[in-house]
């Protein structure tokens, strides 16, 4: 492997990198180029060996994962480093021989590098996984709450802090990439098990022969394998919440255990007969129409009714366009990544049907970031099939993002083009809801303009800066 010479750049020191990496050679390699940059590596072969510290004791900057193949394992890895530390930097290596299959991560900030190793491009990765460590942990306790102001997701965050308080099962619909998840740990935050653990399983991702195991646990010698005794999720999420998803994918065998488990509130590991005490609140997730499955025959019509207690539906990308930028902020201030959309860029966005939802929209901002010239995305920059122009049934609220974009592109004199770009409906528009949107969408500007500085965001604005306080506690940013 080729190992270029390093810059001359200040180096961060005194850190620790956990690399996971099964081949040997290439495991002494990030080690030797690690300990160059004055980095301490601590390099494990596969994910069984990572030892967990306590939180209190854990000095990571960030995990740094090398050749892995796309397996249950890597799965069960994310989750749980998901669960350990939600604002761990994971470095993701892409190999010389082709990309691996990652799975979705983008609970994590997620970092990414390529194979041959250049010391320039390590240093700046890892000061930059350094960085975002050091920013301040979140205030409020409700850091997973689904982003947005469209009316559809007022409602499932009215829906979920409704809820949240009582101990019932929910059941999280709608399709893939939509942010079930997310709603997920949004009802255990504001639940009164938030100091408790939030642990969740992908059915989907585990094959159904090992589910059993990873949901109950095992004893020693219970299979071929189990070389000794291990708890399950149902154990791991005692007196906290245990997230189900995809739980449509799950086997009609299973449902039939998970029915047992939900009714009388014990659990038997694998190979024992001994009834352990479970108090773990479930949340499950689907993409697939349950109901229809019951029709069907593939899910069990007592578990559905179990399951569906208080069922939310997450609504798809395409039928709240407006959230757009709320989402682009939220998503890039995750990967502490800085982009800057003009208005045509940002009007081609909102037009696009987003057949993946939220997870397409993290997808195309991890890959404008790589790309990032440091200059403003212009709808040039944005891969053909976001190109096309937005149909004439996009909503006011889109019209709104246009409009608020022109006037900052024009100074604020560009009064006739604003009132041109708006679509007007049957029922005539809004007008002191639109100029809130603009006011709005003029503040968030003005404060990345000002790299989060009020005083200096107010100096732009040419307004005090106690006005623009007041503001910003009006509209919640």
């Amino acid at each position: 492997m080729a190992v270029i010479a390093a810059s001359q750049e200040e180096l961060v020191t005194d850190a620790k990198v956990l690399v996971i990496e099964p081949d040997q050679a290439q495991s002494r390699t990030w080690e030797t180029v690690l300990r160059f940059l004055d980095y301490d590596p601590i390099v494990v072969a596969d994910f069984h060996a990572v030892q967990w510290p306590a939180p209190q004791q854990q000095d990571w900057i960030a995990v740094l994962l090398g050749q892995q193949a796309s397996t249950g394992a890597l799965h069960h890895f994310l989750e749980q480093l998901r669960s350990y530390d939600p604002r761990m930097p994971l470095v993701r290596v892409s190999g010389e021989t082709g990309e691996v299959d990652w799975p979705q991560c983008e609970e994590l900030p997620c970092l990414q590098m390529e194979l041959p190793i250049r010391y320039p491009q390590l240093s700046s990765i890892l000061k930059r996984a350094h960085e975002m460590r050091r920013l301040p942990a979140p205030t409020s306790g409700h850091v997973h709450a689904p982003s947005g102001r469209s009316p559809a997701i007022v409602e499932v965050r009215r829906l979920i802090e409704r809820v949240a308080p009582h101990d019932a099962h929910v059941l999280i619909l709608g399709e893939s990439g939509t942010g079930k998840e997310v709603a997920a740990r949004h009802v255990h935050e504001c639940s009164a098990r938030a100091a408790g653990p939030f642990v969740p399983v992908n059915c989907g991702a585990i094959p159904a022969e090992l589910l059993e195991s990873e949901l109950f646990g095992h004893e020693r010698g219970a299979f071929t394998g189990a070389l000794s005794a291990r708890q399950g999720r149902f154990e791991f999420a005692e007196g906290g919440t245990l997230f189900l998803d995809e739980i449509g994918d799950m086997s009609l065998q299973m449902q039939v255990k998970l029915l047992r488990v939900l009714q009388e509130r014990t659990i038997q590991r694998v190979g024992s007969n001994r009834t352990v005490p479970c108090n773990a609140r479930i949340v499950a997730a689907t993409h697939r129409d349950l109901e229809a499955g019951v029709r069907e025959g593939w899910f069990r019509e007592d578990l559905y009714y179990r399951l569906n207690v208080f069922p939310i539906e997450m609504p798809p990308l395409r039928e709240r366009a407006q959230d757009l930028p709320r989402l682009i902020e939220d998503l890039l201030a995750r990967r502490g990544t800085a982009l800057r959309f003009d208005a045509g860029a940002l009007h081609a966005l909102c037009g696009h049907e987003w057949p993946g939802n939220v997870r397409e929209l993290a997808n195309l901002l991890e890959r404008l970031a790589i790309l990032d010239t440091g200059r403003r995305i212009e709808v040039g920059d944005l891969p053909a099939r976001y190109r096309q122009e937005p149909s004439l049934a996009q909503t006011s609220h889109d019209a709104q993002i246009q409009a608020a974009q022109v006037v900052q592109r024009d100074g604020g004199g560009g009064v006739d083009g604003l009132v041109d770009s708006l679509v007007w409906t049957a029922d005539g528009l809004d007008l002191k809801d639109h100029l809130s949107s603009v006011e709005m969408a003029l503040i968030r500007r003005a404060l990345v303009e000002a790299g989060g500085t009020v005083a200096e965001a107010a100096r732009l604005l040419k307004m005090n800066r106690t006005t623009l306080v007041e503001k910003l506690r009006k509209y919640g940013l």
